[in-house]
């Protein structure tokens, strides 16, 4: 079906007309201008996903509630991604210096020589040689959104999955690649950099329901809205899931602000500030699992092992180690983009997930495919892996549910770290029918709490009746 049409990319929900009265001079100043692109991609011929296009309506249900302009569509072929990207980077050229652009993709997502790709529904993907034309390379686009002077960009790939498209040849890494973000950015993986999430049955996806619901708790900062959504993934998904975030937005941004009306926190401000602030060897280890996951960073990880180095959560916890240092390692590598920065790493992980990348490398740059017996190995920004890591990362996908690890359960986190889920976004009913091609499903929607609302600064998008709405 490429090329052979072009959609208009549907709303989410019908749309109605609103009047408004045009704000004074003063508070026109203030505003905020809020736009997103979710997209869920699930109808892919081999290995279709079953909650990508639900997670992806549930997302656009929720940031329409928060005031976000919303496009949003579901199982689009490369043409129409491809546009869709354009219009919407042309929509945030036009929108001002005071947008938060938000793009949310679900779906298939691979990586490739340090790049990551979000793969279209009708992509013919059989060898690796294959993912650069027939899946968008996501740095593309997020660099020109990082380009326009707005007030914050917000990139979530929910595409961290085992790939079914190439079966046989020189392997791929798991997962999505290690990134910075750009200057005024967040980036989140629903898995960290490395690893992959487990299917799902559906309806929904834990780390689309995850940050729904932090996102509708209201008063939360940027960053903590995404350590919440890793804690929450952590604990539905029996340890099965990490998710990862990673930002340089020093404005300050919340989806909802919650009202003097809004329940006490479970926990005092000054009793969480207070454990948050510990060393991890000072708390219990159960606090400490929860500190090491919500840092996440890997001091707070190898801090956890040199405290507990002997409790059932230590394997866990060294697995996580092992990613995020494998990851870290390949970032170093692939930026230096040497015939020494590819053995250095091959002198590290022979047989690590990055190996097939960096043979291919060397082959491109007319370099011998193993190191030589001396050469000048690169300085990376971490300490080359014990040998009781290597097991983790000496494979080609690395489920933190492998069964092969027996990893013990995690504890539940801590309430002063993760309160309890609402009790009505629990069990989220699967959505309405599907009405259109390429239109998202519709969840039913669950009224956000009375207390909780958009920041007053937010200016009112166009034809939006779930904004209008979002106590009923």
């Amino acid at each position: 079906m490429r090329g052979t049409f072009r959609v208009f990319i549907c709303l989410l929900l019908p749309i109605v007309a609103l009047a408004a009265g045009a704000p004074d001079a003063a508070r026109a100043q203030q505003q905020e201008k809020r736009i997103a692109l979710v997209v869920g991609n699930g109808a892919y011929a081999k290995s279709p996903l079953a909650t990508t296009a639900n997670d992806a309506g549930l997302i656009a249900q929720t940031l329409q509630a928060a005031g976000f302009d919303v496009v949003g569509a579901r199982d689009l072929d490369g043409d129409t991604l491809r546009k869709s990207f354009r219009d919407f980077i042309q929509k945030a050229q036009a929108s001002g210096p005071g947008t938060v652009a938000m793009i949310y993709l679900a779906g298939y997502g691979v990586q490739l020589a340090g790049e990551n790709y979000f793969v279209p529904v009708d992509s013919n993907i059989a060898r690796d040689t294959d993912i650069p034309t027939e899946a968008l390379r996501v740095s593309d686009y997020v660099r020109q959104l990082a380009s326009i002077p707005l007030k914050a960009n917000i990139v979530v790939l929910d595409a961290a999955r085992a790939q079914p498209f190439i079966e046989g040849g020189q392997q791929i890494a798991s997962g999505l690649a290690l990134v910075e973000p750009e200057a005024n950015m967040l980036i989140a993986f629903n898995a960290a950099p490395g690893t992959v999430a487990p299917q799902e049955p559906g309806p929904y996806g834990i780390y689309a329901q995850s940050l729904a619901e932090m996102i509708r708790t209201g008063g939360l900062p940027l960053p903590e809205v995404f350590d919440r959504v890793r804690l929450r993934v952590n604990e539905a998904s029996k340890g099965a899931q990490v998710p990862w975030n990673e930002q340089k937005i020093s404005a300050p941004f919340s989806f909802f602000e919650r009202g003097p009306d809004a329940p006490p926190p479970e926990a005092a401000p000054d009793q969480v500030a207070a454990i948050r602030s510990k060393p991890i060897r000072d708390l219990g280890v159960q606090d400490a699992y929860a500190a090491a996951l919500e840092r996440d960073t890997l001091p707070a990880y190898e801090e956890f092992l040199a405290a507990y180095p002997g409790d059932p959560l230590a394997k866990r916890v060294m697995a996580i180690v092992a990613a995020r240092r494998e990851a870290i390692t390949w970032r170093r590598t692939y930026r230096t983009d040497t015939p020494e920065a590819y053995w250095s790493y091959l002198r590290r992980y022979p047989r690590g997930p990055h190996a097939a990348d960096a043979r291919r490398r060397l082959a491109i740059l007319t370099a011998p495919a193993e190191p030589p017996p001396s050469f000048a190995m690169i300085d990376y920004d971490v300490p080359p892996p014990p040998p009781e890591e290597v097991v983790y990362v000496d494979r080609p996908v690395l489920y933190f549910s492998d069964p092969d690890f027996g990893f013990a359960p995690p504890p539940p986190p801590p309430v002063y770290y993760l309160p309890p889920p609402p009790p009505d976004f629990v069990v989220l009913p699967p959505p309405l029918p599907v009405v259109g091609l390429f239109v998202l499903p519709q969840p039913v929607f669950v009224p956000i709490p009375a207390f909780v609302s958009p920041p007053v600064y937010v200016a009112p998008p166009p034809n939006n009746i779930i904004y209008q709405n979002i106590h009923n």
